[in-house]
Parts: structure tokens; sequence; C-alpha cells
């Protein structure tokens, strides 16, 4: 379980980042970069210090935590500070943090005198079953989620569990939803796990797991075209409350937090609209409802979140496109849903209780 090849690089698992010293070596890098948000360089830092033993030799580039800060200003700024260090093509950035500094990260590596190396190194459970693994960059614009990016690859991930133990519980409930995800889109014995398991104590095996459903999607798809568009299961719903709650609520909801409501509502889509059974869609709304705090898609909200929706990515020729299950375990992409069966699902997910 230490080692799985993805398309392209190696994500090492458990390793201890033992192997990440040979791989920097080997690189003859003319400068190192570790990038994270100051929240990072608090917790997660001294134990990449301690895990890499002797490694000093790199110069630290920090800035401000928040999906908010994932935007061209910021990137900017990095840049700038690439410029300041004397950072020339030859040198390799090692992302150590969660979604937005490998998504950030990634993305300013890849553009930065037109792409230089780097690393990602998650340290979020979220992070660590996503957004760090597929060579997906990104960045905000104007509070449409990764509507600039590349698809790059980094020279390797590193997966250390160790890391996770610097999270408080809601991080962790985050980065479970995207694990949920995968099983009810690949994996229906995956899936029947994570409802008897715990997500404050995710084990190692099912984070390997789930980076292998991601794995075997992404290899088969790499940029999108097709079968990728499954792992977006909850997100076309859940990146427009994401976002909505991001500018409107006191405390925002968490990214896992809003996938669990776009699941919710996208999985009531797909009985409605493909065929997933009706004591399905009770299986999934009774365990994520359950698992995740209580919310309410506010009426007044409905327009706003269609206007978000319209930005999606995935969307062509105007219709909004959403990927739906067929049963739990199997997902199908490019699914047409019309405006009222959409927020008829918002309803539905008002009428659950949460």
């Amino acid at each position: 379980m230490n080692k799985l090849d993805s398309a392209g690089h190696s994500i090492y698992f458990e390793t201890g980042l033992e192997s990440l010293t040979n791989i920097v070596e080997s690189g003859k890098y003319s400068k190192i970069f570790v990038f994270a948000d100051s929240n990072t360089s608090e917790l997660c830092l001294p134990l990449f210090r301690e895990m890499m033993d002797d490694f000093h030799g790199f110069d630290l580039i920090e800035t401000d935590p928040g999906e908010e800060n994932k935007n061209i200003d910021f990137c900017i700024g990095i840049w700038k500070t690439l410029l300041d260090f004397g950072a020339d093509r030859k040198c390799l950035m090692i992302n150590l943090g969660g979604g937005v500094i490998t998504d950030m990260g990634g993305f300013v590596a890849s553009t930065y005198k037109r792409g230089i190396d780097f690393i990602n190194i998650p340290t979020t459970l979220l992070s660590q079953v996503d957004a760090s693994v597929g060579g997906k960059t990104g960045i905000d614009v104007d509070n449409v989620k990764n509507m600039v990016g590349t698809f790059t690859l980094p020279q390797c991930v590193f997966i250390e569990t160790a890391f996770l133990k610097t999270l408080p519980p809601r991080e962790l409930l985050s980065g479970f939803a995207e694990m949920i995800k995968h099983g009810l889109i690949a994996d229906q014995e995956y899936y029947k796990q994570l409802k008897n398991s715990d997500y404050l104590q995710v084990s190692a095996q099912a984070i390997y797991r789930s980076v292998e459903i991601k794995n075997e999607v992404v290899t088969e798809d790499p940029h999108e075209k097709g079968l990728r568009k499954i792992l977006n299961f909850g997100h076309t719903i859940g990146h427009a409350v994401e976002t909505y709650s991001l500018i409107n609520d006191a405390q925002p909801l968490t990214h896992g937090e809003a996938i669990a409501i776009g699941m919710i509502c996208e999985a009531f889509l797909s009985s409605t609209n493909n065929t997933l059974k009706a004591g399905e869609l009770e299986d999934i709304t009774a365990y994520i409802s359950k698992l995740y705090p209580a919310y309410t898609i506010k009426e007044e909200s409905f327009a706003q979140l269609m206007e978000f929706m319209q930005s999606d990515k995935k969307n062509e020729n105007g219709q909004i496109m959403f990927s739906l299950l067929s049963s739990t375990g199997k997902c199908d992409y490019n699914c047409r849903v019309s405006e009222k069966d959409i927020l008829e699902s918002f309803t539905y997910f008002n009428r659950i209780g949460n």
C-alpha cells in the first residue's frame, strides 16, 4: 500500500516522506520553495521538518488561509515573491497544505515562467482524497470556483495520515464527504464500509481506496472529456451552495458540508431523472443528513444558486449538466435536468429536516 502509480507520477502512502529527499536530490533543483498557509506553517511545518530530518534548504512562501484567498490577486503576490527570491525554471515548489494550497500552488507552479515542477503534500483529509490527486489546478474568479486553471500533474504526491492529527473534527468531516462520494459513484461495498466507520478515525486503507478510485477514473480520462465527470457528483449544486454560503453566511459551510447538501439534492435528481431507486435515495438521504449539520437552502437564495450553476464548467450550450447515480456505486454523466427539477431538489432537501 506504499505506492500507487498514477498517470505520469507516483502517489506515496505512509512512507514518512523518506522518498522525498531522493526525489529532490535527483531533480538537481536550483531552489526549493515550500508553499503553505499560516495555519499549515504553525501546525504542519514542524512535522514536515521532523519527517525530513535535516532538510532545511528551502524558502517558505506563506499565504492567508481560506477559499476566499484562492484568487488571482494572491497568485500575483506569489509570482512576485518567486521573482524576488530569484526563482528560475529549474526550481521546485512543494505545496504543503489543504485543497486551497494544492489547487493554488499547482496553478502558480504550472504557470510561473511557463511551468516549474511541483510536489503535493496534502495535510487535510479533503486534499488527501481529492484536491491533491488528478492534476487539476485552479483558482476562483468572481465567486465561480476553479474558473481558471490547468491540467498539470505534480512530480509526485505524498499522503501521510500523521498530518490528520492536526485537524479539528469539522475538517475531517469535510474530507469524509468526498470519500462518501467515491463510494456512491464507483464502489457500493466501499460505501457500505464507510457507513460502518467513524470519520474521526479514518483508516489509511480507506484513504487509499478513495485515492485508488479517483486515480482509476482520472487515468482513463485525464482531461475530463467523459468518465472523469462522474467525480462531480454532488458538486454542481454543492459548489453553488458553497459559494452562496461563503458570501452570505456568518460561518460559511466547509466544502464537504456543501457537497453533502449537493449529494442529497443530486441523489434526489438521480431518482427523478435517472434510475436510482427510491430505497437507495432514502438510504443516502438518511445517512448523509444524520452525519452532517442541519442547513436550510433559503427560498430567497434559489435564483442566485441557479445563476451560480449557470457558470459551472461542465455546462454545454447553456444547459446545466449533472452527473447522476444510476444506482448506489454507479454513476452516469452529461445528464440534463430541468430548472423545475433542480428547484424541487432544494425543496426536497429542506423537507428532510436540514
